[in-house]
Parts: structure tokens; C-alpha cells; sequence
């Protein structure tokens, strides 16, 4: 049976702003010390699992140019460009059809385009475990992640002990306050929700039959459409009128049958670079937990996170758990506790019309 990549890069990635911005989001960016943008990394890490004719990237119509000037290898017809933005289940849903008409029934692996991974190679092995389990079980296989610490920004995998390495969901859970996380964590018995999944074709539009008849009745026409003359305009009619709703909330946590769904712990290294602060897990600290980009002068400095460049000496004397970022038009400068918040500057800038700083 096929096997097929699905890489999600049509995120906006407001709270990597200044340096995301809507013309270029943090997936087309590099965020580490090699110079590979996050996209990039996700296409290479995928290995040999799935050959590069059978990778398929989703993002919105005015990424596609950017996709492929990065991704160059990757077939102009795999590059499925949005008109609207949607969230998750759409994008499965559009990227499962088209698959399944190119190949008839596939196994299907689904990954955001703006993660970091420490070790490819574990991720890969974890990665053959799940195809396996989605191939031979007909089943819908998620990667969760063991949690280090009590998170509140990610969602949760309740999972039952039942031996091996796959283990059977009891309940996918939202974002939890910080009591509830605590109690995850000191359970043993919750994971992070990573966001990927692998599954057939079949499997996961047969779901979204059940539960999103109206998303899967557009999805028949966008499928019975590809690679013919009426594609374009079909797609154009289409997605539009799609509810914007994730995966996860849309399908993953509406079945009742878990039975067939799966969990495989991830121990990889995994980084969902969510805000600037995610940044300090992948960037060297120096003694003082200092983690410094570009131009940088540091007197008596504790804590701090910098992403400048070449061109622009930034000084810093005597400050404390701050994060600054400095970009050619644009600077932030924000406590730690509050990176969650940059999203916030987004906010403002397009309620006051500052289009040129977006």
C-alpha cells in the first residue's frame, strides 16, 4: 500500500511576530543554527517513509510560490493551495481526497510544518510503528508526546497502560488549566497532543462522513474534480463555505469507537516552537540562561532571549527575563511571562489599519 506525507503549512504564526508576518509566517523561516527554514526541516525528516513524488504540502494559495521555492522537488500538482484558511480538518480532508483519487486507498501521515525534532532518526522509527498500526489494524494512530512539565497550551491524550509501546485512547482532552495539567503530568497517564496522525485514506474520510457530512460532500466534488479542467473553480466554490474547525475537535474528539484509535509515545525531542520563549530549548544558553542571536552586547544580563541580526548592534545592560527581537522594521521587546501575548500586537496592528507592519 501507498505510503503518503501530508505536510499543514498554511499557519499564520502570529505570535512569531515581527518576524512572521503574513507575506512570509514562521514555517518559511529558519529558526535554527543550520539555516533551514521549519518547512524544510519537516520535508527532511520525513526520510525514505514516504518517496518525495508522494509528499503533499497544504497551505494557502499565496504560500504556494513560497513552498516551492523551498521545496522544489516536491510536484507543482502536490502543492494544494487554499483559497481561505480553514484549520485542520479541511486541510486533512482536502489533502486525504486527493490522495486517494491519485492513488486509491493510502496510508496517510498528517504533520504541522512548524515543529523542531531533536533526533530524526527516533522520529522515524516512531513514525514506521504508527504506518504499521494504521496499515494492518485499520486504525487512526496519533503521536503523543510524554510531558515534561505542567503545560497549559496543548492538548491532551489520555491513554490506557495496556503494555508495548501503542497503547489505546480513552479520551482526547482540550486545553487544560494549570491544576488540571498538574494532575496529567503527576498521573503518567496523559500525553501531549503533537498534532500528527496517521491513518488510511479511507479510514479518516469515512469519519468525517460521520461527523462533518457537510465538509465531506464538498470534499467529494474537490476529489472527483482533481486533475481536470474544473478543479480550480470547483475548489474556488468549495472551500469557502467549509466550517473552520481542527481536527481534533471536529473528529479526534467526537469518536466513540476507541477501539481503533491509537497512541505511540514520541521520545524525539519534540518542540512545537509555539511562541519566542520555545526558542530557549533549541538555542544555546550561556551561564546566565541567556540565549543570544545576531549583534549583541550583554552587560550583566540574566535570563534573556535575543533574535537580532548582523546589521543592527542591539545593548543590553543589567535587564531580566525579557525576550527582544529585532527585524529591519520592527522591534518587540516582552517579558517572558507574557510571549503567549504577541499575538496581541497582531491584534492592533490590523484594528489600526498598520497593514505595512502585518
Amino acid at each position: 500500500m501507498k505510503t503518503a506525507a501530508v505536510i499543514m503549512a498554511g499557519g499564520k504564526g502570529e505570535r512569531f511576530w515581527p518576524t512572521s508576518r503574513e507575506k512570509r509566517p514562521k514555517q518559511f523561516h529558519s529558526l535554527t543554527a543550520d539555516g533551514k527554514t521549519l518547512l524544510q526541516l519537516t520535508k527532511e525528516r520525513i526520510g525514505d517513509i514516504a518517496q518525495t513524488e508522494d509528499i503533499f504540502v497544504v497551505t494557502n494559495r499565496k504560500y504556494a510560490e513560497l513552498v516551492r521555492e523551498q521545496l522544489p522537488d516536491i510536484p507543482v500538482e502536490n502543492i494544494l493551495a487554499e483559497p481561505v484558511d480553514r484549520n485542520t480538518a479541511p486541510c486533512v480532508g482536502f489533502a486525504a481526497s486527493v490522495i486517494e483519487k491519485k492513488y486509491g486507498d493510502a496510508v496517510m501521515m498528517a504533520f504541522p510544518s512548524d515543529h523542531l525534532i531533536k533526533s530524526n532518526t527516533l522520529f522515524r522509527d516512531t513514525l514506521k510503528d504508527a504506518v504499521d498500526v494504521a496499515e494492518t489494524r485499520d486504525a487512526l494512530v496519533t503521536i503523543g508526546i510524554m510531558p515534561v512539565y505542567p503545560e497549559t497550551g496543548y492538548g491532551y491524550i489520555h491513554f490506557s497502560k495496556n503494555g508495548g509501546n501503542i497503547y489505546k485512547v480513552l479520551e482526547f482532552i482540550e486545553k487544560p488549566d494549570f491544576d488540571k495539567a498538574k494532575e496529567y503530568f503527576d498521573s503518567g497517564e496523559y500525553l501531549w497532543n503533537s498534532g500528527m496522525f496517521v491513518w488510511k485514506t479511507s479510514v479518516i474520510l469515512n469519519e468525517m462522513q460521520k461527523f462533518m457530512p457537510v465538509l465531506m460532500e464538498g470534499l467529494e466534488r474537490i476529489k472527483h474534480s482533481y486533475r481536470t479542467e474544473a478543479f480550480d473553480r470547483v475548489l474556488e466554490t468549495v472551500y469557502p463555505v467549509f466550517k473552520s474547525q481542527s481536527i481534533d475537535y471536529g473528529i479526534m474528539e467526537k469518536i466513540t469507537n476507541l477501539n481503533k484509535v491509537y497512541t505511540i509515545p514520541g521520545s524525539f525531542g519534540w518542540n512545537d516552537v509555539g511562541n519566542w520563549l520555545s526558542l530557549e530549548r533549541v538555542r544555546p544558553i550561556d551561564k546566565n540562561n541567556n540565549a543570544l542571536q545576531g549583534n549583541v552586547v550583554n552587560i550583566d544580563c540574566r535570563d534573556i532571549l535575543v533574535r537580532g541580526n548582523e546589521k543592527r548592534l542591539i545593548a543590553l545592560v543589567g535587564l531580566e527575563s525579557i525576550v527582544v527581537v529585532d527585524t529591519d522594521d520592527a522591534l518587540l521587546i516582552c517579558n517572558k511571562e507574557n510571549t503567549q501575548d504577541v499575538k496581541r500586537v497582531v491584534e492592533f496592528l490590523k484594528i489600526h489599519n498598520k497593514k505595512e507592519f502585518l
